[in-house]
């Protein structure tokens, strides 16, 4: 396992929002978003695009503490709050975060609610907070979503580490009803090559929940192209879904969606 380099996430940053944005033409922007049935379409898109705008405040400024939302210049959305307005501004905070995280040294020390504080974090983080949400807006205007095998795979891992964070468990501590005797998930992508090892061990047999790329027997195994893995991994898609096999203990599966959600 490696993570993607800085510029990587970047570019990612800003190709995944053009995506995004090319599915708010021709769809109407008060449809139920099917994976994220609390939003409708543009609602999903003033998420993003709030999310760009925090991010980008947050290392700009060299934050050393959260940022409220008065802080965060454009945050509130545009007006009026048509497709085109949408895509206008959508597309202006992605190109203004992935401006000030390529300024910014990945290594050096800004906010953020996880244990690395850095730029590099935030790009990482907002890279795979498009792609999740690209996969939202794509499912509500019914377009096949595909996705970068290298960026899939990393998307996972760090899904799996943010699961894992002392921070996580603290803010929701129905992660702990996870751990038990003979509870362990593995992941395996069927259609990547083996240089990706794109299989993933997950061990909740333990006092916290640990993880490894590796292919291992497991109490339940979701097998699958690795973008329908990713998309049932994060509840894009239901287990029982054709796009993928579910080997073994389906409730310990279940048990872990329902607990670990995006």
């Amino acid at each position: 396992m490696s993570l993607l380099s800085h510029d990587r996430y970047c570019s990612e940053v800003e190709a995944q929002t053009g995506l995004l944005r090319s599915a708010l033409h021709g769809t109407d922007l008060s449809t139920t978003v099917p994976t994220c049935p609390d939003w409708s379409l543009s609602e999903l898109v003033l998420h993003v695009g709030g999310a760009h705008r925090w991010a980008e405040t947050i290392v700009r400024t060299r934050a050393s503490e959260p940022v409220g939302p008065d802080a965060i210049p454009g945050a509130a959305g545009p007006d009026p709050l048509d497709a085109a307005g949408l895509d206008a501004w959508l597309a202006e905070g992605a190109d203004a975060l992935a401006r000030t995280l390529r300024a910014a040294d990945p290594a050096e020390e800004v906010w953020s609610w996880a244990p690395q504080q850095t730029p590099g974090f935030w790009a990482r983080r907002m890279a795979h907070e498009t792609v999740i949400h690209r996969a939202d807006a794509f499912a509500t205007a019914g377009l096949d979503f595909t996705l970068d095998a290298d960026l899939a795979a990393d998307c996972i891992d760090e899904w799996l580490e943010i699961g894992s964070y002392p921070q996580t468990v603290e803010r929701k501590p129905e992660l702990k009803e996870l751990l038990g005797p003979g509870r362990t998930i593995h992941l395996h992508a069927t259609d990547t090559p083996a240089e990706l090892e794109a299989e993933w061990f997950v061990d909740l047999t333990g006092e916290r929940a640990t993880w490894r790329r590796a292919h291992e027997k497991a109490a339940v195994a979701l097998r699958g192209p690795l973008t329908d893995v990713l998309r049932v991994f994060y509840r894009r898609l239901p287990a029982d879904t054709d796009r993928v096999e579910v080997l073994g203990d389906r409730e310990l599966l279940d048990f872990w969606l329902e607990r670990v959600t995006f």
